[in-house]
């Protein structure tokens, strides 16, 4: 008889992880989170509660009343990872209160002994102190721990977004699962987006308000306009340049003020992947930056998943944020397929 697995996923924000791990066939039995905007997008998507608290105050007897009796428990999260952005290096990031996050993961673990465990974060973690004292941790009290580097595309997301990803068993050996999609088997940008009706800049498609595109400044249309997809800023006339480009160290950066490409997966999206200036964030045709429904979907959530209730703003600042902060749902669909298949071969 198959088993069920019931997830508590920690730092939830809008539910990427758990959208993937139910469209694996998991239960979400609930979400905890510090931001009250991810409320209603998560309780909407998941159908489970959300939870407005610090995981430095969780504790295990309340994780116990959360975990539907007589499954599989599956404690899952991602830690906040900016002190482990490959953007900050060159940084000390080692006093910002994120660090000890994963430790209060840990401590969860220990307390609650669910039957799972998996952990998905920025790929530079796997070098830090706190990531082996956490996977040692692990292996001290019984688990089986796997973890790897996981190529979004090779998993069906439209982006090239790489994640460490870390699963932990007292159930037997299960080992992160690779993707299975080769280079001319990936999603691209015109597979995800290309279908979505055009807007301009600075408006929002009346059906959608998440359909909203940043407005661009004169400079930033003449330079959108001069730029094609794939290509930098050196493709621009002179008069479009700004004087950090015609600096030694701004000549490198040739990734912003750019245009996506069709046939490609998308660049990693980012919380600012609404703002032409901050990345490869513009659209392969249109003359704007992509909208923040476009950046969902390349981040891998479907098209009609909420962010926002009926009637409330849509603000670039905030759902960017959450955008660019969720686990990609594709990743985590694999890792709860994995999850699920080892769990009902030992049932067998």
């Amino acid at each position: 008889m198959a088993r069920r697995i019931s997830a508590i996923d920690l730092f939830c924000g809008v539910g990427g992880l758990s959208h993937g791990l139910m469209q694996a066939g998991l239960n979400v039995v609930a979400g905890f989170d510090i931001d009250p905007r991810c409320k209603y997008p998560f309780e909407k998507n998941i159908e489970a509660p959300f939870i407005e608290q610090d995981v430095r105050t969780v504790s295990k007897e309340q994780l116990e009343l959360l975990w539907e009796p007589g499954s599989i428990r599956l404690l899952a999260g991602c830690a906040p990872c900016q002190p482990f952005s490959p953007y900050r290096r060159g940084i000390d990031t080692s006093s910002e209160p994120q660090w000890s996050l994963l430790g209060e993961f840990s401590r969860l673990v220990k307390e609650s002994r669910p039957e799972l465990v998996t952990m998905e974060n920025v790929p530079r973690i796997a070098s830090s102190k706190i990531f082996r004292e956490f996977s040692d941790s692990l292996e001290e009290i019984g688990y089986e721990v796997s973890f790897k580097s996981c190529y979004g595309p090779e998993y069906g997301l439209p982006q090239e977004r790489r994640r460490l990803v870390l699963i932990a068993s007292r159930i037997g050996h299960i080992r992160v699962p690779g993707g299975s999609r080769k280079p001319e088997e990936f999603t691209t940008v015109r597979d995800a987006i290309s279908g979505l009706p055009a807007v301009h800049q600075g408006t929002t498609h009346d059906l959608d308000s998440m359909h909203k595109a940043r407005a661009l400044s004169p400079l930033n249309l003449k330079r959108i306009k001069a730029s094609r997809p794939g290509g930098t800023w050196h493709d621009w006339p002179t008069e479009l340049l700004s004087p950090c480009h015609t600096r030694p160290s701004g000549a490198t950066f040739k990734n912003v003020y750019a245009r996506m490409e069709w046939d490609k997966p998308s660049p990693t999206i980012t919380t600012m992947s609404y703002n032409f200036g901050t990345g490869r964030f513009g659209h392969p045709e249109q003359d704007r930056a992509i909208t923040l429904r476009e950046a969902a979907i390349l981040q891998g959530f479907p098209e009609n998943y909420q962010f926002v209730q009926p009637g409330e703003p849509v603000e670039f600042n905030p759902i960017g944020r959450m955008i660019g902060n969720a686990v990609p749902p594709a990743i985590a669909q694999a890792v709860g397929s994995a999850l699920l298949a080892a769990v009902n071969q030992q049932a067998c």
